[in-house]
């Protein structure tokens, strides 16, 4: 009787957290949204024949940009492929490169948090891989692979609730995240809910980052395709280590491939008016301003766009 009593409690867990993982995985929470994102945009790459611009990053890139702007000036297909800054610089390279194929850009946008990390993952490296049905990528531990897996199959209140309201408001499901343009742009505008301070950036471009860096580069040409870095766009502190420790980041990318940022101001806004809930996340009608901004520096960096200078002049 005890030995089936133990049967027995070992189902009824091994079920309650098979239905947790489902519904964090698949149905609701931010497991379910950066799932949801990686695949939906995966398919937006695959879905273009031709040679396209790959704008890769964090939600400083999802929450920053105009596809469509970007690619009526350049006559080039622009896909926004942000995903989030804690799944770590190493995945986002890893999963980056599969995409490219010949004749593609891939424009590069990383948030510091991407460059300053010495070991090349972060705190949602484990589930991300795990989420995209490819645990351990990036070298992380088995042991982290099976806790997060775990952890992945305990619903949290918070996303228990919104469920609670998509049913209630809406009638149905729905993953904790925001609809997204045929280009993967945000559609929406998140508010800020405590105080602006401006962000200092402590540190440099890692070494580790150095590395990979340029190792992606050597893999993107491999594939035919072209690596283009750009400086985030950010609410920064002007203090005298934040902009040595930009410009050193500048000039260690510029080594590698080409690297867009005003080089005046190396891309640090002094306007909080101009963001949207984050240091790095700009308000809607900012991000065709940025988009402007990149269509250009593309021209001036890249050869092919050079003809296609009269259609940004004057904006």
């Amino acid at each position: 009787m005890k030995r089936s009593h133990l049967w027995t409690w070992a189902l009824v867990v091994t079920g309650l957290w098979s239905v947790g993982f489902i519904y964090n995985v698949y149905l609701s929470g931010y497991a379910s949204w950066l799932r949801t994102m990686y695949v939906v945009k995966s398919r937006l790459v695959e879905e273009i024949d031709e040679p396209q611009i790959i704008v890769a990053g964090g939600s400083g890139v999802q929450y920053t940009i105009n596809s469509d702007v970007m690619a009526e000036s350049l006559g080039m297909p622009v896909v926004n492929f942000g995903l989030n800054g804690g799944i770590g610089l190493d995945l986002l390279l890893t999963t980056m490169l599969e995409k490219v194929r010949p004749g593609d850009i891939m424009l590069v946008i990383p948030e510091y948090s991407f460059l300053l990390n010495d070991e090349g993952t972060d705190t949602l490296s484990p589930t991300f891989g795990i989420v995209i049905g490819r645990p351990g990528l990036g070298g992380i531990p088995i042991k982290e692979v099976l806790e997060t897996t775990v952890t992945l199959g305990i619903p949290s209140v918070r996303p228990l609730i919104k469920t609670t309201q998509d049913i209630v408001t809406e009638g149905r499901l729905d993953y904790y995240g925001d609809p997204l343009t045929s280009r993967g742009d945000a559609t929406i505008e998140l508010p800020r809910n405590s105080a602006w301070w401006k962000m200092p950036i402590r540190s440099s471009i890692s070494q580790h980052s150095i590395n990979s860096l340029r190792q992606f580069k050597k893999d993107i040409e491999a594939r035919g395709g072209t690596l283009v870095f750009s400086l985030p766009v950010v609410y920064g502190s002007d203090d005298q280590d934040t902009i040595a420790n930009i410009q050193k980041t500048a000039d260690a990318l510029s080594e590698i491939a080409p690297t867009l940022y005003d080089k005046e101001t190396l891309n640090i806004y002094d306007n909080s008016d101009l963001f949207a809930d984050t240091h790095y996340h700009l308000k809607i009608s900012e991000r065709t301003v940025r988009s402007e901004q990149l269509v250009r520096e593309l021209q001036m960096a890249l050869p092919q766009f050079s003809v296609a200078s009269h259609d940004v002049e004057g904006k």
